[in-house]
């Protein structure tokens, strides 16, 4: 238990402080349920003197509206800290995730890691926010008001207190060993709550392959297993938990009759009074509730130390070295040196060297897996290299902080991906501070003005998650005037106009032109036009490269020759 009260205490982080003042708190708390105690033992004492008079009434209601209104403000006010503090400390636990992914290898995400880090952010740490603060509370809480009262039942018998205080250590002994039993059970819990998460999300995303093949209900075993692994985890840890419980309730009904027994005995042979053994009674049983309080606690706080613990491997997740600096590099030429790069056993590139002076157009070919996203990727460090270096301005871009290194490139993908936000938020993503005329600017330069102005609230329209609510050719122009608002000095172009279609054409021929002027360009295409203007075209083939103009390679590349043959054969096909 204080190992895993200590786990929530040191995940807490900034929030320490309002656990510590919501556990202070509800001590007091506990101080004004006292009240209700004294407000019942005047009015026993004056049945037991015989006095008629309203004084011991007027006193018992005071205490007794005193108790009431302070344990309302004490426990509003300790719920607010501990809800604060869990909500929080698990926001910042998100954040810090979000942090840490950033500085992760592209190639760590994969179907499955990304399955995990969904469930950690969401059905893991919704355990943590939920529950977390509340819980250790909670049971700190129960304890102290069980020690102030089996203190108060001690004071009016020794007897009495020592028989309270076996049954809350044979109940304690039960919840130590629910607890220990359940150490194996909950990790599995939180595994399969993820996975969950994840196929329900897979199932949601791809809904649209699902109908289009006619497999709505079929082909969706996966989905079927993770519900049956939920449901079995779930319910092996209720099977548990159960008898355990049933026990519970035993010990402490067993402890209350002999308690009950006991006081009488003790009125009848004249060794207590009836207000003693009263008050004896009714305390012993106020002290029994705070501990069947604690118990129920002390069942959730495994599933919340287990739910840090899954938390916490986010912190095992692999960093590019992170011992760089900030940058501004004057040259934004590039220099690739005998570059090595694979992808585990699988060799892309091999020793790769290449030079792209600063302010030229370079395109990169080859056949599909060739390695041309992967060498412009590099460039940007989504990986790093296994051999070699990759230089900018003449320093090694491991060099450089993440930040500064990125502040010198935009990347311009074949899939544009835009936010579930408005189009002016969206455009601003890469320079949060620009103005709206610097949007507009932008979306001018990209040729989206146009089209974002006939939308119901022009830039304040929100696009669904992904813009699923624009045509490709729309949110392609997007994401180039939000490479423009940012304005890097280098531009990575990663198959850009693939997927575009014709009446687009001409409006994304003049983003690029606009978005490429007087910048270092690196592009990935098969557009003969594209090629032909560049002003070094690179060959990748089997992990290595060769380079020049069009003309040179033509005579000097057969692989490139072979491509542009291919090339001009489609380009002049006819149905």
């Amino acid at each position: 238990m204080l190992e895993a009260i200590k786990k929530i205490i040191d995940f807490s982080g900034k929030e320490k402080s309002k656990i510590y003042r919501a556990i202070i708190i509800s001590f007091f708390k506990s101080l004004f349920s006292m009240l209700r105690m004294a407000a019942i033992y005047f009015i026993l004492i004056a049945f037991e003197e015989g006095n008629n008079t309203m004084k011991p009434a007027w006193i018992a209601l005071i205490l007794l509206g005193v108790s009431i209104a302070g344990q309302f403000a004490l426990k509003m006010i300790a719920d607010l800290q501990a809800v604060h503090a869990g909500y929080f400390m698990s926001a910042y636990k998100r954040l810090e995730i979000a942090e840490r992914l950033k500085k992760v290898p592209m190639g760590y995400f994969n179907d499955s890691n990304l399955d995990r880090i969904t469930g950690i952010a969401t059905t893991v740490l919704d355990v943590v926010e939920n529950q977390g603060a509340n819980v250790l509370v909670l049971i700190l809480s129960g304890l102290m008001n069980s020690v102030v009262f089996l203190i108060c039942v001690l004071c009016f018998d020794w007897r009495l207190g020592l028989i309270e205080l076996a049954g809350i250590i044979i109940y304690m002994l039960i919840t130590s060993s629910m607890e220990k039993k359940s150490r194996s059970l909950s990790p599995v819990r939180q595994k399969n709550e993820a996975a969950l998460v994840s196929k329900v999300l897979e199932s949601l995303q791809g809904m649209s392959v699902i109908k289009s093949f006619n497999l709505t209900g079929k082909g969706d075993e996966a989905l079927k297993k993770a519900i049956d692994d939920n449901r079995d985890s779930n319910l092996a840890l209720e099977r548990l938990f159960i008898p355990y419980g049933e026990a519970q309730g035993v010990v402490l009904g067993a402890f209350k009759a002999l308690l009950l027994l006991i006081a009488v005995v003790l009125f009848i042979t004249g060794n207590m009074t009836i207000t003693y053994a009263l008050m004896a009674v009714i305390i012993s049983f106020q002290v029994f509730a705070d501990i069947e309080q604690t118990g129920a606690g002390l069942t959730v706080l495994r599933v919340v130390s287990s739910s840090i613990e899954e938390a916490e491997k986010v912190n095992l997740l692999p960093v590019m070295d992170e011992n760089g600096k900030d940058f501004i590099p004057d040259d934004h030429g590039i220099s690739i040196d005998h570059v090595s790069f694979s992808y585990g056993d699988n060799a892309i590139l091999n020793d790769a060297s290449l030079e792209i002076p600063e302010n030229t157009m370079t395109a990169f070919v080859g056949s599909s897996g060739a390695g041309k996203t992967t060498l412009a990727m590099l460039i940007a460090r989504f990986w790093d290299v296994n051999n070699g270096s990759i230089s900018i301005g003449g320093r090694d871009i491991r060099d450089y902080t993440l930040e500064s290194l990125m502040s010198q490139i935009s990347v311009v993908f074949q899939n544009v991906y835009l936010f579930a936000d408005t189009i002016e938020n969206n455009i601003k993503f890469g320079m949060s501070d620009a103005d709206h005329e610097q949007v507009v600017a932008a979306a001018k330069k990209a040729c989206c003005h146009d089209f974002i102005m006939s939308l119901p609230d022009g830039y304040s329209t929100v696009i669904g998650e992904g813009g699923a609510t624009l045509s490709g050719g729309e949110k392609q122009r997007i994401s180039i005037a939000r490479a423009i608002l940012k304005d890097a000095p280098i531009i990575i172009l990663d198959e850009a106009t693939a997927n575009v279609d014709p009446e687009n054409e001409d409006k994304l021929t003049a983003a690029f032109d606009a978005l490429t002027e007087n910048k270092t360009v690196i592009m990935i295409a098969h557009r003969l036009k594209t090629i032909r203007n560049a002003d070094k075209i690179v060959v990748l083939d089997g992990g290595s490269l060769c380079s020049g103009t069009h003309d040179e390679l033509l005579r000097t590349s057969s692989r490139y020759s072979t491509f542009i043959r291919l090339r001009e054969e489609a380009a002049n096909w006819k149905m």
